[in-house]
C-alpha cells in the first residue's frame, strides 16, 4: 500500500523551532514500517491554521492524491486535527478523497473504518473544532489585554513605524511601536502635499501624491505607492497617536462593533489639528457627495475602453472643474506615468466613435445575417461534441472559482497582502480563465435557443431599432446595448477595433418582436468574425482624440 503524510503546525514561530513537525514524521514513518506502508511522499504545512482550507500545501497535496493516476491509497496525519479543526471542512474533504479511492489514517486516533469508526472520527473532529474555538477566545482576550497595555501584538506595523522589543515576559517578547524615522518622513510628506501643495500647484489630491511618490522613486517597502494605500495612510488614527486593536473578524474581514475596539497608543507622527484638516478636506472632496449623473452617466465605455498600451481598462477623468472628461488607463492614473504612457482619450469623441462605427458597421443587414449564419454552421459541425465542451467549461469555471475563493480566504484572514502586483495579476488571471469559460459555455449552452428564433424579419426590426438606441445619449437602453455587444474598445493611433460575441449580437437580434418596445436582454460578452471586419481609421486624426 502506498501512502503520503501531512505534517503541520499553527504558527511560523513553531515551524522556524521545528516543535512538532520532527516528531509527527518520526511517528508516521514508525507506523509505516509496522503497516508495511511505503511512505512515497511528505507534505510539510509550516505555520497555517487547521480552520480553514486556505492553506497551499494542504491543496497542493488534495489535487496530487485525487489525480487520476490515483498515486496513493491513503493519507497518513500524526492526528485528525492535524487534517482539520472544522468538522464540517473535514467531512467534506474526507468525502472527496473518498470518492478517489483515498482513505484518511490518524496514528495516534486509530478509529476503524466501520460505522462506528466513522461516528467516532466525527466526534473527535467536533471536539477538535470545539477545543480550537475555546483556545481562539483565550488567545484573543490575551492579546486584546496585551493592546490595551500598550503592547503590538505581531502584526506588521503600519508604514511609518516599526516594533522595537521592551521586555520579556516568560520566552515571549514585549514590543511596543516606534516611528521609523525616513518612513515617516514620507508620510509627514503626503500630509503635507495634501494640505498645502508646494511651488508646482496649491494642493495636492490623492491621486497627485501617488503620481508625485512614484515620479520621485519612493518606495512603500519595496513596492510602488497605490491609491488604496495612500487614502488609507491619510485616513487612519494611527498616525495622529491612536491605533485600534480588533477592530475586525480575522476570518470574514467584517468590521466589529466599536465597544469591541481597543485604543493603543502610539507615537503620533501627524499632529491631531493637522489630521482633522485632512479628514475634512477628504470628505468635502469625496466624489460621492457630488450629484448623481443623470440619464446614462457618462461612463458609457467603463469596463471597455482598453488602454492600447497595456491593455488596462480605462476610467472617467475630469479636468477644470469638471468641464472636460476623458477616458484614462486604470493603471496610469493608479501608479502615475512611470507604470503606463498611456494616452487619455476625451469621452465625447470615444464615445461617438463607438457608436458611430456600431452604426455604419455593424448595424446592416447583410452583415448580421453572415455573422449570425456562420456562427450557427459552426454550432451545427459542433453539436455532436458539445456536450463534452460544456462539461469541461463547468470544470474550469469550478476550479477557477474554487482558487479564487482561496485566495479570498487569505486576504480576509491577513495571511497574503492585498497590495502585492503578484496577487493582483493572480486574481486578475483567475477571473480571466473563470469568465471567458463562463462565456463560451453560456454561448455553447444557448445557441439552440437563438438559432430557432432569429430570421430576416427580427434582423430587419433590429436593424431598424439599434441605430435610433444608439444615437440617443438619453434613451436609457444604449449603453445596456453597447455593453451588449462589444466586449473591448481600442483606439489605436487613431484606428478604433472593437470586439465582441456573435452569441450576444444573436441575442439582440432575437429580442426584436413584433409589437412592444425593444428591451435589451442581459448580456454576457465576443464577436468579431473576421480580424479586421470592424476595424477602421477614425474620421479624426488619432492626435485629435489625445491630450
Amino acid at each position: 500500500m502506498k501512502v503520503c503524510a501531512y505534517l503541520r503546525v499553527s504558527t511560523g514561530r513553531q515551524a522556524e523551532r521545528d516543535l512538532s513537525i520532527p516528531d509527527q514524521r518520526k511517528q508516521i514513518e514508525i507506523h509505516c514500517d509496522k503497516g508495511r506502508a511505503e511512505l512515497v511522499r511528505v507534505f510539510i504545512e509550516a505555520g497555517a491554521s487547521a480552520m480553514d482550507e486556505n492553506r497551499p500545501v494542504f491543496q497542493e497535496m488534495i489535487d496530487w492524491v485525487t489525480g487520476p493516476d490515483h498515486p496513493v491509497d491513503a493519507i497518513i496525519v500524526h492526528s485528525y486535527s492535524r487534517f482539520f479543526r472544522d468538522a464540517f471542512l473535514a467531512e467534506f474533504y474526507i468525502r472527496r478523497l473518498a470518492k478517489a479511492g483515498v482513505r484518511l489514517d490518524s496514528v495516534t486516533q486509530e478509529t476503524g473504518t466501520d460505522s462506528t469508526g466513522e461516528l467516532i472520527r466525527k466526534i473527535i473532529a467536533l471536539f477538535d473544532e470545539y477545543s480550537s474555538r475555546e483556545n481562539a477566545k483565550h488567545v484573543l482576550r490575551s492579546m486584546k489585554r496585551n493592546a490595551a497595555l500598550g503592547y503590538w501584538n505581531g502584526s506588521v506595523p503600519p508604514f511609518g513605524y516599526r516594533t522595537v522589543e521592551v521586555g520579556k515576559k516568560g520566552d515571549k517578547a514585549k514590543k511596543v511601536l516606534e516611528i521609523e524615522p525616513d518612513e515617516a518622513a514620507v508620510v509627514r510628506k503626503m500630509y503635507d502635499l495634501y494640505l498645502h501643495g508646494d511651488d508646482q500647484r496649491p494642493s495636492y489630491g490623492v491621486k497627485a501624491i501617488v503620481n508625485y511618490l512614484n515620479a520621485n522613486g519612493v518606495r512603500l517597502r519595496g513596492r510602488k505607492f497605490s491609491l488604496a494605500v495612500v487614502h488609507r495612510i491619510l485616513t487612519s488614527q494611527t498616525y495622529a497617536g491612536k491605533h485600534f486593536f480588533n477592530r475586525t473578524n480575522s476570518r470574514t474581514n467584517q468590521n466589529k462593533p466599536v465597544s469591541e475596539w481597543v485604543a493603543v497608543s502610539v507615537p503620533a507622527i501627524i499632529g491631531e489639528e493637522q489630521f482633522n484638516l485632512v479628514q475634512g478636506l477628504l470628505k468635502a472632496r469625496n466624489p460621492k457627495k457630488a450629484a448623481p449623473r443623470t440619464v446614462s452617466g457618462p461612463t458609457l465605455l467603463a469596463g471597455i475602453a482598453r488602454c492600447r498600451h497595456c491593455d488596462d481598462s480605462m476610467l472617467l477623468r475630469t479636468g477644470k472643474s469638471g468641464r472636460y472628461r476623458y477616458y484614462t488607463c486604470t493603471r496610469q492614473a493608479r501608479y502615475g506615468k512611470t507604470a503606463c504612457h498611456g494616452e487619455s482619450v476625451r469621452l465625447d469623441l470615444l464615445d461617438g466613435e463607438v457608436t458611430n462605427l456600431l452604426v455604419l458597421e455593424l448595424c446592416r443587414a447583410e452583415w448580421i445575417s453572415n455573422c449570425v449564419s456562420g456562427w450557427m454552421k459552426q454550432s451545427d459541425l459542433a453539436r455532436h461534441s458539445r456536450g463534452d465542451r460544456l462539461r469541461d467549461l463547468r470544470q474550469e469555471i469550478e476550479k477557477a472559482e474554487a482558487a479564487l475563493g482561496r485566495l479570498y480566504t487569505a486576504i480576509e484572514a491577513g495571511a497574503i497582502d492585498t497590495d502585492d502586483p503578484i496577487l493582483r495579476e493572480r486574481v486578475t488571471g483567475l477571473k480571466l480563465k473563470r469568465d471567458e469559460a463562463a462565456s463560451f459555455l453560456r454561448m455553447l449552452g444557448g445557441r439552440d435557443a437563438c438559432e430557432d428564433l432569429i430570421d430576416p424579419a427580427k434582423i430587419s426590426r433590429f436593424v431598424h431599432v439599434a441605430p435610433t438606441i444608439l444615437r440617443s445619449d438619453r434613451d436609457s437602453r444604449r449603453r445596456a446595448l453597447v455593453h451588449l455587444l462589444v466586449r473591448k474598445a481600442v483606439l489605436n493611433e487613431g484606428h478604433l477595433a472593437l470586439t465582441g460575441d456573435p452569441a450576444d449580437l444573436a441575442k439582440a437580434v432575437a429580442a426584436c418582436r413584433n409589437k412592444g418596445p425593444y428591451v435589451v436582454p442581459s448580456f454576457v460578452r465576443e464577436w468579431r468574425t473576421r480580424r479586421d471586419s470592424n476595424s477602421r481609421p477614425l474620421p479624426s486624426e488619432g492626435s485629435a482624440l489625445s491630450s
